[in-house]
């Protein structure tokens, strides 16, 4: 497994209990790990490291940091996008004629249906701008 980073598991697990304060000493690979790793504030102001206590198990938080990552990722595979439907909006305007119209609308589709294909920068496989 990956590392992951102490701050990004944290803030996942807070998606599982919202408003509640707890800590959390290092990353747990595990429900032990988490048991002896995480505590709760609970509501008579004590903290708690009993799983009881928890609201979630390892597997829910675990669950939901990977959702959070690849919420992530598809965050930035979408910010590429965006900057690159943006710097061919050009092709689009009706003042602009242009001999290889249906290339731009055929590369701009493929820009906008990228996250149904890929789901990070790093596996990503761009389309071809057409040549103006």
């Amino acid at each position: 497994m990956d590392r992951i980073p102490l701050n990004q598991f944290a803030v996942a697990i807070s998606t599982l209990i919202p408003n509640k304060n707890h800590t959390l000493s290092d990353i747990p690979t595990s429900q032990t790990e988490l048991n002896k790793m995480f505590k709760i504030l609970k509501d008579d102001g004590t903290y708690s490291s009993d799983p009881k206590d928890f609201g979630f198990t390892y597997a829910q938080a675990k669950t939901a940091y990977d959702k959070q990552k690849t919420d992530d990722e598809l965050f930035d595979v979408r910010e590429v996008r965006n900057r690159k439907l943006a710097q061919s909006d050009w092709t689009q305007n009706r003042d602009v004629a242009l001999s290889n119209d249906a290339d731009w609308k055929t590369y701009r589709q493929a820009l906008r249906d990228i996250t149904k294909t890929y789901k990070t920068l790093d596996t990503v496989k761009w389309p071809t701008e057409p040549t103006s």
